[in-house]
């Protein structure tokens, strides 16, 4: 799956990061992203937190999905995506 994540979101010129567990690294890793998808019936608890708190501070947005579907990764690169390309 994480092939197709990252390939369905090159399509929307989105550099993707994606983290399928959990890493003593993963906060410095997880940068400053314009949007943040939680696929949270996929991840841990912790990871959440842990994604969460990185990111006090700066405006990114989250979007958290209970499925973790190429389908519920379109929906939400649909809506946060195309919003952005709207005001460019």
């Amino acid at each position: 799956m994480v092939c197709r994540y990252k390939a369905l979101c090159k399509k929307y010129n989105c550099k993707p990061k994606v983290f399928t567990q959990m890493t003593s690294s993963m906060k410095d890793k997880i940068g400053a992203p314009d949007l943040l998808i939680l696929f949270t019936n996929t991840v841990s608890h912790k990871m959440v937190r842990c994604a969460i708190s990185s990111l006090k501070g700066q405006e990114t947005v989250v979007a958290r999905s209970h499925s973790s579907s190429m389908a519920s990764l379109k929906t939400i690169l649909d809506a946060h995506v195309a919003k952005e390309e709207k005001y460019v």
